[in-house]
């Protein structure tokens, strides 16, 4: 099944394929008039299309049916996370989050933050390539960095459960399992390498978060990230 990421298409009879997919649709993937090819528009539409055209700079399609809301949850997952140092890591969070399910990406510059700018568009790039890869309909939302402060700030209108990971073993806290309620929309807020000061935990409590812990090891940064996508999925599923 070969998806193509089209986030302009509608349920219209024909559709142009950009000239970036018509390439690799025609001159990569080698598929011609008759080849049955999936469209996606990252908003959960789901639109199966048959090649009439293969020019492979003007790719044309037959829609034959539409699915709308496909893989659509009954929960969103936003991950708020300090970039890594090595970019591919930041870069690796992007992809398996995406393939696991994920509604919304935010990057934060907190005050031990090794990495301060983050190209969005590249990591956007990596999200599209996964929603393919994992045959998603749903492309999550990449926010721009915004400062630690900020983004807490924003998030005073969140109407779901809002979470802070930490690795202060002086604090007292819950697994995340045991907190959260299935169905509920979360966002969980995970550090950087050096990990969140007290005072950026402290104005996440004045701020409706609750702290939490996500096992004994102690994990870097996208990986605790994945964990939490993870977690928060299957507790969905039980």
């Amino acid at each position: 099944m070969h998806l193509f990421y089209t986030p302009s298409v509608s349920s219209i009879e024909t559709f142009t394929l950009s000239e970036e997919e018509s390439k690799h649709c025609a001159r990569v993937l080698r598929l011609t008039v008759g080849s049955k090819i999936v469209l996606i528009d990252g908003k959960g539409g789901w639109y199966n299309a048959v090649i009439t055209d293969d020019n492979v700079k003007r790719c044309v399609v037959k829609i034959l049916d539409t699915k709308k809301e496909v893989g659509k949850k009954n929960f969103n997952l936003h991950i708020a996370i300090a970039p890594t140092k090595n970019n591919d890591r930041i870069e690796w969070f992007v992809e398996k989050a995406t393939e696991t399910g994920i509604n919304e990406v935010s990057l934060i510059e907190c005050k031990n933050s090794e990495r301060v700018t983050v190209k969005t568009e590249r990591l956007e790039k990596v999200a599209v390539s996964a929603i393919k890869q994992s045959l998603k309909a749903c492309l999550p939302s990449i926010n721009e960095i915004i400062i630690f402060k900020s983004f807490i700030e924003s998030t005073k209108n969140f109407k779901g459960q809002k979470f802070i990971a930490h690795c202060n073993e002086a604090r007292n806290k819950t697994h995340l399992k045991t907190l959260y309620i299935k169905g509920e929309d979360v966002l969980v807020l995970i550090g950087p390498e050096g990990d969140f000061t007290s005072d950026e935990v402290q104005l996440a409590l004045n701020n409706d978060f609750k702290e939490i812990t996500l096992g004994e090891s102690r994990l870097r940064s996208e990986t605790a990230a994945i964990y939490a996508c993870i977690a928060i999925n299957v507790l969905n599923e039980e």
